[in-house]
This record gives C-alpha cells, structure tokens and sequence, in this order.
C-alpha cells in the first residue's frame, strides 16, 4: 500500500498497513509512516551508526491537524524519540507540518509500567487486547495545570514528573503491534537502572 508524499492528499485510510512484522527499524517505518524519510532522516542523524534495540511507532488521523507520527527508539542508552504532525489549517502553507526530536538518556527514566487488559476467548483461553506502558522521568512537567486544578494551593500547582505514555489495542494496532509494544517495554525495564551500554 502506498501512503501520499508529505504535501500529499489529506485523505488518508482509516486503517494503515501493520509495521509489527518488521523486525527492523527502515523496513517498519516504511511500511507505516506516512513520512518515513524525513523520520529517518532525523532519526539516523542522532543515532549515528548505534544499533537499535526495539523500537514502537504509531500514527492517527486527528480531526484538528490530520496525521500524527511517531516512532520512540532504544539504542541501550537513550530513547530517541520523533514525532511528526500536521499544522493545523491557517497556522502555515497548505501541507505544512513539523518534525521534532527528543533524546532522554535512559538514566532518567525511574520508573517503567505496562498494563494489559486480558479477555476470555470462548474456550476459556486468556487473551491481551490492550496494553498500555509509560516511562516516568525524573524531568518535571512543565505543562501549565488547566484551571481548578490547582492541587497546590495558594496559586501553587503540584509538581509532577514528566512521562512518556504509548498505547495499542485490538482495534488500534492489532495483537502484532500489541505484542511489539509490550516487547519494548520489557527492553526498556530490563535497562533501567543499569549500567547504561
């Protein structure tokens, strides 16, 4: 399946191919992506040759601004994270939208947490059709609390810690993508408070 080139029609399908059986990072993004080269593009440029441990991807249609991108890596030191999005219409040029790029050095990730819903399958037989993971960081949020939640009194709002949340389920993404993000996860713990590499 063909995606549109960035600049391309905005009429996208509802569904987008599965990345999930692509063991490697160029063939998965490929596969997916509606952008792949300017990911990659900004992807290889900071990990420069460091082999890629496990990645996630995920891509939705928003109502507002139309397609988000992004795929999250783990070279065994840092998480390298791109996220790609539409500008929504009036804010730029028709077809406009911006790349950006994150590094968080895995030393800062203090916490790491996976939740899968499990159902019974008519044999009795367990079944995952959801998972959710988040990294928690030592960062604090910097993100201003909406009104009336001013946890900390007197003007003052709670401090709290910056996060990195992914999700999959049956019907956004598929037990393929399930399994892959859970598999990332389980990387990323098994890293966290280690030696990094």
């Amino acid at each position: 399946m063909s995606s549109p080139p960035f600049g391309g029609s905005n009429e996208m399908p509802a569904v987008f191919p599965d990345w999930s059986p692509y063991q490697d990072l160029d063939s998965a993004a490929r596969a997916y992506l509606r952008d792949p080269e300017v990911a990659l593009d900004a992807l290889f440029g900071v990990l420069r040759g460091a082999s890629v441990l496990c990645f996630t991807l995920e891509r939705f249609v928003n109502e507002v601004n139309g397609v988000w991108q992004e795929v999250v890596i783990c070279d065994g030191s840092r998480l390298v994270l791109w996220h790609g999005e539409d500008v929504a219409p009036g804010d730029g040029p028709v077809g406009s939208m911006t790349s950006s790029l994150r590094v968080v050095p895995l030393s800062t990730v203090t916490e790491v947490g996976c939740r899968r819903r499990l159902t019974r399958t008519s044999t009795g037989q367990a079944r995952v059709d959801s998972i959710d993971v988040y990294l928690l960081l030592s960062s604090i949020d910097d993100a201003v609390p909406p009104p009336g939640m001013d946890e900390g009194g007197e003007g003052r709002s709670a401090l709290r810690h910056d996060a990195l949340r992914f999700g999959k389920t049956l019907d956004d993404g598929g037990p393929g993508q399930i399994a892959r993000l859970e598999e990332f996860s389980r990387v990323v713990a098994s890293l966290v408070g280690r030696p990094t590499l």
